[in-house]
């Protein structure tokens, strides 16, 4: 099993800035992948960004340029640095991350952006 714990959640105001962090722990042997999902309320989960064992990145369209994900391997960490937030990135954030081919999920924490 791998427990994720997210932190860095939180109010911030439009056009802001908001680092979320989230560590894996537990029976850890190979994560391909690690990445962000958020849900805003009354709507469906939605990827947000993800970082691949080759460093690739992806991000959906709606936060290309503003956010970026990266990882510490050692740490078994990967962070959402978040830029420009607007209110529509109101959203409780989770981590996934896969593990040998299984993924997990964080319990989820809440990013609100208002002023």
């Amino acid at each position: 099993q791998v427990q994720l714990v997210e932190s860095g959640g939180g109010l911030v105001q439009p056009g802001g800035s908001l680092t979320l962090s989230c560590v894996a722990s537990g029976s850890i042997f190979r994560i391909t992948a690690m990445g962000w999902y958020r849900q805003a309320p009354g709507k469906e989960r939605e990827i947000v960004a993800m970082i691949h064992w080759s460093d690739s990145t992806s991000y959906r369209d709606s936060v290309k340029g503003r956010f970026t994900i990266s990882r510490d391997n050692a740490k078994n960490t990967v962070y959402l640095q978040m830029n420009k937030v607007t209110p529509e990135d109101t959203a409780v954030y989770y981590c996934n991350v896969h593990e040998s081919g299984r993924p997990y999920w964080g319990q989820g924490i809440q990013v609100t952006v208002s002023s």
